[in-house]
């Protein structure tokens, strides 16, 4: 797990509770995605969890915001949502709005995780 240590600052700009929620979003992304890197995009106000530099390798983001956080998905339009989390319109990505400590802790959210590390892998087959 490398995690970028000014994550931690950028997420304390954030009113509660949203910096509770990504704290523990990220906990759960460590332990459902082993190795995996978690880079700081400021300017694009974002935390991304990747297996390298590419796009490609990308798995997910957070996004806080005043209003609330966003757990997206790189490619989640292909991934299954039986519980129907995902949203958004575009073309290649999805977002889980995140509302709740409950909501984070589910086994859908753990699922998308494992789900967006499926998908990844498969990605990499093709590579």
């Amino acid at each position: 797990m490398l995690e970028d240590k000014n994550a931690l600052g950028f997420l304390a700009k954030y009113p509660e509770p949203v910096p509770e929620y990504a704290l523990l979003l990220r906990e759960i992304i460590f332990k459902i995605l082993p190795g995996i890197t978690e880079q700081l995009d400021v300017p694009a106000k974002m935390l991304a969890y990747c297996y390298g530099q590419k796009y490609a390798e990308l798995i997910c983001t957070i996004f806080p915001s005043k209003k609330g956080l966003k757990l997206g998905f790189n490619e989640g339009t292909d991934l299954p949502d039986p519980d129907h989390l995902l949203g958004g319109t575009g073309k290649i990505s999805r977002y889980v709005e995140i509302k709740s400590t409950h909501q984070i802790k589910s086994t859908a959210i753990k699922n998308l995780l494992k789900e967006g590390l499926k998908a990844y892998k498969k990605r990499m087959e093709k590579v």
